[in-house]
């Protein structure tokens, strides 16, 4: 059965996908996303390259180079085109949620 083309996100592949929208290698993607998140949101080496795998399998990203045993990776058009949509999904759901408990809090 062929693979399902990715609807939505996981928190942790939304943040893998933003952090390639500069080339970075996979440690470097570790603590970009650490970082940004303030250790909130933590991705482990087996996750990560599981998912860098998959997205390049499915063309979201590709690998620029590999420098000093290192592989560089960053987004596709396609893999920008699949950020923009999952940040546009999750927008809207605040902005649902933020219209009903504005509503909730005037009451």
């Amino acid at each position: 059965m062929a693979r399902k083309k990715l609807e939505t996100l996981t928190e942790q592949m939304y943040y893998v996908l933003l952090s390639l929208t500069q080339e970075r290698h996979g440690y470097g993607i570790m603590q970009y996303v650490s970082e940004l998140t303030r250790g909130r949101v933590t991705i482990g080496a087996g996750t990560l390259y599981a998912l860098l795998s998959r997205f390049e399998e499915e063309g979201l990203i590709s690998l620029t180079r590999t420098l000093e045993g290192r592989k560089y990776y960053q987004l596709t058009t396609e893999g920008e085109q699949t950020l923009q949509g999952e940040y546009d999904r999750l927008r809207r759901q605040v902005q649902d949620g933020a219209a009903l408990l504005d509503r909730k809090e005037r009451s």
